[in-house]
């Protein structure tokens, strides 16, 4: 089968994805589309759970979500800068699936590591349509690039009705029991905000944000280029 992807969702670390658009992931995968998430970190950073189990927990939660594929690139947790392997790194992740449309996190988060994906995929989407840059790997043109809220909200440009797509979006977040869970009872677990009742704190932004436009369950995205339709009507 064709590693072709329709569209390729880039996160810093495993649950950025899910937290932001993992109701729009199923929604695509439920359609017909070939999706795929690629996690530029191993999060080893994280104050609970390890490297293993944050991989198998991104596993699960990759068969919740239905992906075609999730590899992780193994860049340093709190270590993302704009350089030129890790903008390599990504624009060979890039031409390798050759996507459609590619996500990456919103440009302001309160995380750093969350802007460093987002200007490094922004980078790296522009990179993999120049033919002279890695000319070993055939270039790739980008429909689309659209950017996903994970802690901190802006303007989006498009929103989509993930009503019935809710509960599993939740399915999969609640495989990452590292996080979201109270640690208490678990040998140097520590009481972090992601385990202080963050799925119900996504779950009331997912409905703020459908209340805009009077459905129950939205995700939004934002986006540098403006939509392109044929016409309004």
């Amino acid at each position: 089968m064709s590693e072709r992807l329709d569209i390729l969702v880039f996160g810093a670390h495993a649950d950025d994805a899910e937290i932001g658009m993992g109701g729009t992931i199923i929604k695509h995968v439920d359609a017909g589309y070939r999706v795929g998430i690629c996690d530029l970190t191993y999060a080893e950073m994280s104050s609970n759970g390890t490297v293993e189990r944050r991989r198998q927990e991104a596993e699960a939660a990759a068969g919740v979500l239905g992906l075609a594929m999730r590899s992780n690139l193994g860049l340093p947790d709190r270590g993302l800068f704009i350089t030129p392997e890790h903008v390599q790194r990504i624009t060979e992740e890039i031409r390798r699936y050759a996507p459609r449309i590619v996500f990456a996190p919103y440009w302001e988060d309160r995380h750093p590591d969350h802007v460093a994906c987002s200007k490094l995929v922004e980078e790296a989407v522009f990179n993999a349509k120049l033919r002279r840059y890695m000319p070993d790997m055939p270039a790739v043109l980008v429909d689309q690039l659209y950017f996903y809220f994970i802690n901190d909200m802006g303007r989006a440009d498009v929103m989509v009705d993930i009503t019935a797509e809710q509960a599993r979006k939740e399915q999969a977040l609640l495989c990452y029991r590292s996080q979201f869970e109270s640690a208490l009872g678990e040998e140097d677990a520590v009481s972090t905000p992601l385990n202080q009742g963050y799925i119900e704190r996504v779950r009331s932004r997912d409905k703020l944000t459908g209340q805009r436009r009077l459905i129950p369950y939205a995700e939004g995205f934002a986006a540098r280029s403006p939509f392109l339709a044929d016409k309004f009507m």
